[in-house]
């Protein structure tokens, strides 16, 4: 059914077009939020930050392209990471000796 929709909604996807996978991130968006994505714009702003990195990367020298991406990479992964505590539950249940029923 959802294949039905989206071809009846646009034709196959080209180069510069919407991938399946966008179009179906589009339509949860429409669906969940009640939202209107016009698609011809979304196009565009994907046109356009494909040159705009394109320029980057014929314009930038390959340290300064190192350096954004390490920026990046250094914002998305903290770099002091909590550390994580095991705990095997599995010797939890068996350390604690086996006690009958308490008295009345």
């Amino acid at each position: 059914m959802i294949r039905r929709i989206i071809r009846k909604r646009r034709p196959a996807p080209t180069l510069t077009g919407i991938s399946l996978e966008e179009e179906l991130a589009l339509l949860r968006v429409e669906l969940m939020y009640g939202l209107r994505v016009n698609r011809e714009e979304y196009l565009r702003r994907k046109a356009d930050e494909r040159e705009q990195l394109a320029a980057r990367m014929r314009d930038g020298d390959t340290a300064t392209l190192l350096a954004d991406l390490r920026h990046v990479l250094e914002r998305a992964v903290p770099s002091r990471l909590p550390q994580a505590t095991v705990v095997d539950l599995q010797s939890r249940r068996h350390s604690q000796p086996a006690k009958g029923p308490e008295p009345v």
